[in-house]
């Protein structure tokens, strides 16, 4: 009886749930806590992290051909379902969750935690997780692309209106400086992706270097930060715990309205794995150059750290259920491959 080949399977899901990345991030916190950036440093590693932050989003524009852009809009009853997940349900849940401040959450962790809820969705499990549960990898693709590029421009736009509804967060002006330093570097990658985007996915593996360099570059100096104002001090086992807490619920909750949605709404299970796993997730890779750029001068060690947590949290917890539909979707075609003799 013909089976689908586990293996490639089995080592992308060893891959991700080992997520090396995870363990350099913790190494850069743990750096941060010895040997903190201060004084005279600091404007250095500011200046070249701005440099890499830039490097990232031109990066990411040179990636992205011409046609995944324009496709990304064409889907639009999953792409709209995918974005009201992304940037209404997460947003409404994050403000839900006001009354556990200060009892609970400090003001700075669930500033952490309304940054966490706008931020756009991952591209890389995303599609990962998408094509081990046998879904829609096309509509993955479109849509968490999509996604990171709305989000460059609504994303800083949710923060200016969350944050200054509660009487803080960047103006109108902060906002107009952040999507200039971050799209008009993605901009110029997307003029000049048809003479080096070939180049630049060949050679993705370097060049992800540059984007997990340039984030753990900008969590080692967040910290460095928050480290120097105390940061151990304020933070307790206890608000790591309830952090924790909070970010499990809201990816469960974001699972469940998923899933609920796209069946009520008729989409078919190829559909449905996509519009769940695009519209769970959050992306690391962009919420830590945004933190440091909407946050500046503010503690964005504490503020990354939702963020942070919630990476590996959506990893583990997507990784399982991405190996439920693959398991569900492989007794269907032993169940197929049974009755087809019977037929004959």
């Amino acid at each position: 009886m013909w089976r689908p080949d586990r293996q490639p399977r089995a080592a992308n899901m060893r891959r991700l749930l080992a997520d090396r990345f995870l363990l350099a991030l913790l190494g850069a916190v743990a750096l941060s806590s010895v040997l903190p950036v201060s004084g005279a440093l600091v404007e250095p590693f500011n200046v070249v992290a701005d440099i890499t932050i830039a490097l990232v989003f031109f990066l990411q524009g040179a990636r992205l051909s011409r046609a995944t852009v324009v496709a990304g809009f064409t889907h639009w009853r999953l792409h709209l379902v995918v974005f009201a997940a992304t940037f209404v349900l997460f947003p409404l849940l994050g403000l839900a969750a006001a009354p556990l401040v200060p009892a609970l959450l400090s003001p700075a962790l669930y500033t952490g935690i309304l940054f966490l809820c706008v931020l756009p969705s991952t591209i890389q499990s995303s599609i990962a997780f998408t094509s081990i549960a046998h879904g829609n990898v096309a509509a993955a693709v479109c849509s968490a692309s999509a996604s990171n590029i709305i989000g460059m421009f609504l994303t800083p736009l949710l923060v200016g209106l969350l944050f200054s509804a509660r009487g803080g967060g960047p103006t109108l002006e902060a906002v107009g400086s952040i999507l200039l330093q971050l799209l008009l570097p993605f901009v110029i990658g997307q003029i000049l992706q048809p003479k080096i985007g070939k180049w630049v996915i060949e050679n993705r593996r370097v060049l992800g270097l540059v984007d997990r360099g340039s984030i753990l570059l900008v969590v080692y100096l967040a910290f460095s930060h928050a480290v120097v104002q105390g940061l151990w001090t304020k933070l307790s086992a206890a608000d790591l715990a309830v952090m924790v807490g909070v970010d499990v619920a809201l990816l469960a909750l974001v699972l469940v309205t998923t899933t609920v949605a796209a069946r009520l709404l008729g989409f078919s299970r190829e559909d449905e794995i996509t519009i769940v796993f695009c519209g769970s997730k959050k992306s690391l890779a962009s919420g830590v150059p945004m933190a440091n750029v909407i946050f500046s001068g503010q503690d964005i060690g504490i503020i990354l750290l939702p963020v942070m947590l919630f990476h590996q949290i959506q990893l583990m917890a997507c990784a399982a259920l991405a190996q439920r539909y693959a398991d569900r979707r492989l007794a269907e075609m032993e169940k197929e491959e049974e009755a087809m003799p019977a037929q004959a």
